[in-house]
């Protein structure tokens, strides 16, 4: 089976592609749509420890690589951390959008980049070139839609502003049901994700 398949049997998707350092090239495995029904029957999700989720993707994008002889990393190894944003961008399916955040071009704002497989063979495909999306947005309105403009355009990202809403009976809204910019986004609707899988990673930035 290919790549995109043996992910796909985990709710994993190839976000996309970039050479490295070298001849070699990068695949960038994100968060599916059908990866939430997957991850909450393993071993880490019921087991009660920490980061359950970077030890599930840890595991299966492990095992990923080692079945189609490639080397895996993860947002989370490090210090030094891997350049994730760089690739991303390099990929040309991810963009910068208004807020500040990446937007990429199936998933929108929702994105969960859960690891990456290191090739040794060159790049033959990179996929196809698109647009930046946010370009022709309507209103763009991600940019608006943070109910305490801790994501907004003119500014880099509050974190404390957002983190001290979160705690509010307010921003159970956003803790329940995902970012409110990041819901915004057109592509984010059409994407679409499982409310409890928002309050998972909500909780877990909250706590962070």
């Amino acid at each position: 089976m290919t790549l995109d398949a043996d992910a796909g049997q985990f709710g994993l998707y190839i976000m996309g592609r970039c050479p490295s350092d070298g001849n070699g090239h990068i695949v960038l495995l994100g968060a599916g749509q059908a990866l939430w029904p997957q991850f909450r029957t393993s071993a880490e999700y019921i087991d009660g420890r920490p980061d359950p989720l970077d030890r599930w993707s840890k595991r299966i994008i492990g095992n990923l690589g080692a079945q189609h002889t490639a080397r895996a990393i993860f947002p989370s190894d490090g210090p030094p951390y891997a350049p994730f944003i760089a690739w991303s961008l390099a990929t040309g399916q991810f963009f910068q959008s208004p807020t500040g955040m990446m937007v990429h071009v199936t998933a929108g704002l929702m994105i969960s980049i859960r690891g990456a497989l290191i090739f040794d063979d060159a790049l033959n495909d990179p996929g196809p070139t698109v647009a930046n999306p946010c370009e022709t947005c309507d209103g763009q309105p991600c940019a608006s839609a943070c109910p305490v403009g801790a994501l907004a355009a003119h500014h880099a990202y509050d974190v404390p502003a957002c983190k001290t809403y979160l705690g509010t009976n307010a921003g159970q809204d956003c803790m329940m049901q995902g970012c409110a910019a990041r819901r915004a986004c057109p592509i984010s609707q059409s994407f679409g994700r499982d409310p409890s899988q928002s309050a998972f990673h909500m909780n877990a930035f909250k706590k962070g």
